[in-house]
């Protein structure tokens, strides 16, 4: 028989005041569609499956199965998938903490061709399964975690920890901002919202403006909006076929709601904007 005892001593690791805002897997799809955007609190974006590239506004990164990016607070970014060898990634949303690289005193985006992907890969797995299915003591697990996988990464990729203030964005409201970037082109409502985060529809209406400044449904439209730009630049499809494509009601609505946010139809924005018509 053979025994070995091991001493678990105290450290002088400071408590991590972490929170973790939402959770979620994404596959891309022939629907998707890649548009810049910030968030309020830092990212973790892992890689599960497939390559493609992840952009910023000044530049763009190759990245692929079991690569992982620490989005920084208000960092536009955004993720593009190669159609041959689909992008497949887990987000999480973490509140309280962003990370600068040990040698450095600026931390822009964070890329880690980490070790050991399998173990991230598996926490990554059970915290969406505890999410899922959302049983006695879920939330605490996810903590847990949360908190291995940050001291984890702090370890292997000397980086340190920086406290942001916490009086940003509520859970609740990550988790909508969430869904309406990803969702913007489905029909959502108040009481859609409100049914997915279990709040009362007017308070959580209050609580995401005086986060964001917009309301969801102003949120929800700049969102539409900003995509309609996209396609309007970048493809031929028909005024109605982007009105649809990116959840509006109607073409007429749709025009409505662009000429009061830009100040010119549709049309005229797509004369102006081509980028089709200079190539």
């Amino acid at each position: 028989m053979s025994h070995r005892h091991y001493s678990i001593g105290d450290t002088d690791i400071e408590k991590l005041n972490v929170h973790l805002l939402y959770v979620s897997l994404s596959k891309y799809e022939k629907d998707w569609s890649s548009l810049l955007h910030t968030h309020e609190f830092t990212e973790l974006f892992f890689v599960a499956n497939g390559s493609g590239s992840f952009r910023f506004r000044d530049e763009s990164r190759p990245i692929k199965t079991g690569d992982l990016v620490i989005i920084p607070p208000y960092l536009e970014h955004t993720e593009q998938s190669s159609p041959e060898d689909p992008l497949e990634y887990y987000s999480l949303g973490i509140g309280g903490v962003t990370f600068l690289p040990e040698d450095q005193q600026k931390g822009p985006q964070i890329f880690c061709n980490i070790e050991h992907r399998s173990f991230f890969a598996e926490l990554f797995d059970q915290m969406l399964y505890e999410i899922r299915n959302n049983k006695y003591g879920a939330d605490k697990i996810c903590q847990n975690f949360l908190e291995i996988v940050i001291l984890r990464l702090i370890r292997a990729q000397h980086l340190v920890p920086v406290p942001i203030r916490s009086g940003h964005m509520s859970k609740e409201c990550a988790q909508i901002k969430s869904y309406l970037d990803a969702n913007y082109s489905k029909h959502i409502t108040l009481d859609t919202l409100a049914e997915m985060t279990h709040m009362n529809k007017y308070y959580m209406a209050h609580s995401f403006t005086r986060y964001t400044g917009l309301s969801p449904i102003q949120y929800l439209n700049q969102r539409r909006l900003e995509n309609a730009c996209t396609l309007l630049k970048d493809t031929d499809h028909s005024i109605s076929n982007i009105a649809v494509s990116t959840g509006f009601s109607s073409q007429s609505y749709f025009t409505q709601i662009f000429r009061k946010k830009y100040g010119v139809t549709p049309m005229k924005y797509r004369q102006t904007h081509s980028r089709k018509q200079d190539s």
